[in-house]
């Protein structure tokens, strides 16, 4: 019996946890679907990813809001995947935060990313004509930016640590707590999604990057909340060796000559013991392998997928 097509089997709903993971910081998780978070201002909120759709967003706001009243007033994305980004509008943010570099890959290639995840995840788009269109930031910076909370809250750090999950991806840093928001960057026991990545710098010193921070805490884009510096530096180094592989066993069959299937095959079979019972792995591996292969084929800048594409990839690598 054939896979269903990338998540569209995936029709249960997630039982969602909403953690206070220090004072005033705030993180949902869902068994694996995207995690979105919130830290206190001393009069204002900064929310981080926004879902799939202006509805899927309410949802979380209405949990957040048993816990502070406060206006939002930055909603920061920490890459362009429309999961990430479509349900921006129910924020009322006065100002949406990005990359340069996410902010440019909207531009580009938004509108069929924006299609293409509906394709693969439908049951994460909530209403999905509650959408208004693409979102775009009106905050963007290269390499940092800093956004002071007030009173004894602190400051929150964005910072780009390099190119990654995306070419744009960045990073959330309250130092007082000592929490880290990871985006897809990090992803603690749920399955990577490298479809637009550059696996070797990801894989060095990306998340040398990431892992310097040092956190307590950290929330990666899926999965539970990590506590403590142990586990915080084990989460970073399962997503380390969860690229290492791919990258071995891609890598050597490209040399080799085992094709785009072989490659497939073999990644497959080497993640799959540890890796494959984490969310998403089996819809996720057809893109990773399709993307890595492109890199050693000198594709620096991944092709954009569409949902002819999607297809294309999922049934060439699933007969």
């Amino acid at each position: 019996m054939a896979k269903a097509f990338a998540s569209t089997g995936d029709t249960t709903e997630k039982i969602e946890t909403l953690e206070i993971v220090a004072d005033g910081v705030y993180a949902l998780t869902a068994e694996g679907d995207p995690n979105v978070g919130a830290i206190e201002g001393e009069d204002f909120l900064v929310c981080i990813e926004a879902r799939a759709t202006p509805v899927a967003a309410r949802s979380w706001l209405q949990k957040l809001r048993q816990h502070t009243d406060k206006p939002v007033k930055f909603l920061v994305l920490t890459h362009y995947h429309a999961v990430r980004v479509l349900g921006a509008s129910a924020f009322g943010a006065d100002a949406i935060i990005a990359s340069a570099a996410t902010r440019r890959l909207i531009e580009e290639r938004g509108m069929q990313d924006w299609e293409s995840e509906f394709g693969r995840m439908p049951r994460l788009f909530r209403e999905p004509d509650s959408i208004p269109g693409l979102t775009w930031p009106e905050i963007t910076f290269d390499e940092g930016l800093r956004i002071e909370l007030g009173g004894d809250r602190g400051a929150i750090d964005l910072r780009f640590c390099g190119r990654g999950h995306t070419a744009g991806d960045i990073v959330v840093w309250h130092d007082k707590s000592k929490t880290l928001f990871a985006g897809d960057l990090v992803e603690a026991q749920a399955a990577l999604y490298t479809g637009d990545a550059f696996h070797k710098q990801w894989a060095s010193g990306t998340l040398n990057k990431v892992k310097a921070f040092a956190p307590q805490a950290l929330i990666g884009g899926r999965g539970a909340v990590v506590r403590g510096r142990e586990d915080c530096d084990a989460a970073v180094e399962q997503t380390r060796e969860f690229l290492s592989v791919m990258i071995e066993c891609v890598g050597r069959a490209h040399s080799d000559g085992a094709g785009l299937k072989g490659a497939f095959e073999s990644a497959h079979t080497a993640l799959a013991p540890k890796f494959g019972h984490w969310p998403i792995f089996e819809h996720c591996m057809p893109f990773n392998v399709q993307r890595l292969w492109d890199e050693f084929d000198g594709v620096d800048w991944p092709r954009i997928w569409t949902m002819e594409r999607d297809r294309e990839v999922w049934a060439q690598l699933q007969d």
